[in-house]
């Protein structure tokens, strides 16, 4: 209940079934303004001013601006405010009930529409509002992606089914404000390509507006477009193939398409098929064709080359020495090697000479090797005076190739790889290497031996090698017979050397011992004399010298006793060379006592003839300085007259050239004037000249204007208007004619008055006077 004398604002909603008492008090009427009204309901039945009959729950609004006077049967359910709607605006309303708008449309119970009037919108008495829409701005970079979630007729009359979906751009609307039945799906934003550039769309729109499923279309640059509903980009956007002359483009036809070679002539290129575009161009692939591959021409050198297969044959080759670009056929092969080639090819491409024999350190296939490019074409340079073996798995034939020489591997050709023995004592399959040296080489080895007598010695030998090389090449192979060939030398000496060794005693050994390893190396010929070397038929190898380098006993007795044996022979030897130093020093000294005695007696003669010649030299030095200061005054006198007479040349020659500098500084200003003054007459002459020739064209243009102004035919009648009026005032006269002079030309009066009385005419050629008619 409302309390008596309280004012109800506007807009507050009163609860029905609510009584305001009456008689209580006065309560102030409800002004509304404009775009504003109030909803109010029939409580009981009655009929209105207008006799129209009001059924209890029916409803209604009061619009403002107006004065509303309440009635006992009618309650206010709530005041209602217009909702503004701006540009780019919308209201979204829903029908509580069936009725009808304002603009007389029926509306069904929950039907929502839009209101785009701009202005005020008062709702109607069965209408709320349920949202403000806002529209899209649309521009040349956005557009509007929109589904229908049920079948309507838009504004343009189409009918959109439900789930349609479609693209509105700024060339529609550049203001979209989106229906009650349709819904924003996303912004698309502008695809744009750049004169270089294309892209592939998937399933795209066709001309009726459906989505051609599983279709490509292939756009070009330069271009701006918006992906419609359903298309995609295959791979985004591409930049154009611009090949150069040493490119080319590997393509494959999806499906059968007319194409033209390189020659213009047509071609039906069918699925599948394989060709090859070659620059220079710029290329677009159609939908039709993929591109495989990019190719570019690879530069060889004559040392490079590159493995080429066939694919329809599966032969491989070798190009080397060229620019190559594969062709539709071709692919790059790769070579496969073993872990041990791939390790030593990846030790700079070659074999360091090492402190035994040479070649690198065995390696294990775990261990990492940089990899290598295995479509290039393997090369190895075979060091000098080095040979490789290089087997052909193919042919089933080995060649030996010698220093130095590139070898280029072919396709079904690999390396010998040399399994050495090396360290000291030797270890077998201690190094590899793809080259064998040729020598001259050494190699040393720790060989243990046992004398006569039982004592074991300990050698360490180098040997000096070399191979001997065969002039046939069919020979050649002969040199990698022998796997390991410093482990076989090895053994083989080292067993000569014990053989040798075993029979005599450590004595003989120690006094001997260089002879007996030669002898046991070496050997001897028929007529008894040593050889000179050591040759192993099988691979040429030649042994040239044998060096001891060290000897030392295994035993410690021994090593204990050839110790003392050296002490005692190393004492002697220093006893007797002691004494020998003695008496060569005692023999030294003497001799040097009586080069000294000889040595004083001359230094005392020497210093008797060095005392003399003193004397004489202050006698003569006292002399000289008498003299020399006589001298040295009298020049002392003449350089100073000299000077003074230089200094009086000097300042007159100054004096002269101060007054030629004075002269030439006034000539110079002289000069500077007279040039200013004549260069200040130039300028005045010259703007005198500019304003006489101001003036001219001042006056040139005025006469023109003039001219122009008045126009030719305007001229010629103010020059012809004197003469013809004269003739005019002449003819008004009666004069048949007339002779005007103005006095100073001469006149035959004779031959006139001759002519005017119609006598003779005069001859031809005379001067007749005027006449004017």
């Amino acid at each position: 209940m409302t309390p008596i004398g309280t004012m109800t604002p506007i807009g507050t909603v009163t609860p029905i079934g609510t009584m305001t008492p009456i008689g209580t008090g006065v309560t102030p009427l409800q002004v509304l303004v404009a775009d504003t009204a109030l909803r109010l309901r029939a409580l009981l039945d009655f009929t209105d001013e207008g006799g129209q009959k009001v059924v209890a729950g029916d409803e209604w609004l009061f619009e403002g601006p107006g004065t509303y006077v309440p009635r006992k049967e009618v309650a206010v359910v709530e005041t209602l405010q217009g909702t503004v709607i701006g540009h780019n605006q919308a209201i979204r309303l829903r029908a509580r009930k069936e009725s009808r708008d304002r603009h007389g449309t029926r509306r069904v119970t929950g039907e929502e529409w839009l209101v785009k009037q701009v202005g005020a919108y008062l709702p109607g008495v069965y209408e709320e509002v349920v949202d403000v829409v806002d529209a899209y701005i649309l521009t040349e970079k956005k557009a509007l992606h929109l589904r229908a979630t049920r079948t309507f007729e838009d504004e343009q009359g189409r009918v959109r089914r439900t789930g349609e979906e479609w693209l509105v751009t700024h060339e529609q609307s550049e203001a979209y404000i989106p229906d009650v039945f349709e819904e924003v799906v996303a912004e698309v934003a502008v695809t744009t390509l750049g004169p270089r550039q294309y892209c592939v769309i998937l399933d795209p729109v066709g001309p009726n507006g459906q989505p051609q499923l599983g279709q490509q279309r292939v756009v070009k640059g330069e271009k701006s477009f918006f992906l419609q509903p359903g298309e995609r980009l295959q791979a985004g956007i591409e930049d154009v193939f611009v090949l150069s002359e040493d490119e080319g483009l590997l393509l494959q036809a999806l499906q059968t398409i007319k194409d033209t070679d390189e020659e213009g002539t047509e071609v039906t290129r069918r699925a599948g098929d394989r060709w090859l575009a070659r620059g220079p161009l710029e290329f677009v692939p159609p939908a039709e064709v993929a591109v495989l591959e990019r190719r570019r021409a690879v530069a060889l050198a004559d040392n490079e080359g590159i493995y080429v297969r066939d694919i329809r044959t599966g032969k491989v080759r070798v190009v080397t020495g060229q620019a190559y670009l594969l062709t539709a056929a071709e692919e790059l092969w790769e070579k496969e090697l073993p872990p041990a080639v791939e390790a030593l090819l990846a030790d700079a491409r070659g074999d360091t000479r090492g402190a035994d024999l040479g070649g690198s350190p065995a390696t294990s296939a775990d261990t990492g090797v940089p990899q290598r490019d295995r479509t290039r074409a393997v090369t190895y340079q075979v060091p000098h005076n080095a040979a490789v073996q290089v087997y052909d798995y193919r042919e089933r034939r080995a060649r030996v190739v010698l220093g130095p020489e590139l070898v280029v591997l072919g396709p079904g050709e690999q390396l010998t790889v040399l399994s050495l023995s090396a360290g000291r004592p030797k270890r077998p399959h201690a190094r590899r290497s793809l080259c064998l040296r040729l020598g001259p080489d050494f190699c040393a080895d720790i060989v243990t031996i046992e004398t006569a007598d039982h004592a074991r010695l300990q050698l360490q030998l180098a040997y000096n090698w070399h191979f001997e090389v065969p002039e046939d090449p069919a020979a050649l192979g002969r040199l990698f017979s022998v796997p390991d060939f410093v482990g076989d030398a090895c053994k083989a000496l080292a067993s000569r050397v014990r053989g040798a060794v075993a029979a005599v005693t450590f004595d003989d050994f120690h006094k001997n011992s260089n002879r007996l390893i030669c002898s046991a190396v070496f050997g001897f010929d028929e007529a008894g004399r040593l050889r000179e070397q050591l040759r192993f038929a099988p691979n040429g190898l030649v042994v040239t010298s044998v060096d001891i380098q060290s000897v030392e006993p295994v035993d410690q007795r021994t090593r204990d006793a050839l110790q003392r044996s050296v002490q005692l022979a190393i004492e002697i030897a220093t006893n007797s060379q002691e004494a020998a130093a003695r008496q060569e020093a005692e023999r030294l000294a003497q001799e040097a006592r009586g080069r000294l005695e000889r040595q004083r007696l001359l230094d005392q003669a020497e210093a008797e003839r060095a005392r003399r010649a003193l004397l004489e030299l202050e006698a003569l030095s006292a002399a000289v300085e008498s003299a020399g200061a006589a001298r040295a005054e009298a020049q002392a006198r003449a350089e100073a007259a000299r000077i003074e007479g230089e200094a009086a040349i000097l300042q007159a020659k100054l004096k002269a050239e101060a007054i030629a500098i004075e002269t030439e500084a006034e000539l110079s200003r002289l000069e500077r004037a007279q040039a200013q003054e004549v260069r200040a007459q130039r300028a005045r002459a010259e703007a005198e000249a500019a304003r006489a020739q101001a003036l001219a064209d001042v006056e040139a243009s005025r006469v023109r204007e003039v001219v122009a102004a008045l126009g030719p035919d305007t001229i010629r009648d103010i020059a012809r208007a004197g003469p013809e009026l004269q003739v005019k005032l002449l003819q008004g006269l009666g004069l048949q004619s007339t002779l005007i002079t103005d006095g100073t030309a001469p006149l035959n009066l004779f031959t006139t008055a001759r002519g005017l009385l119609g006598l003779t005419q005069p001859p031809s050629g005379a001067t007749s006077p005027d006449h004017v008619p």
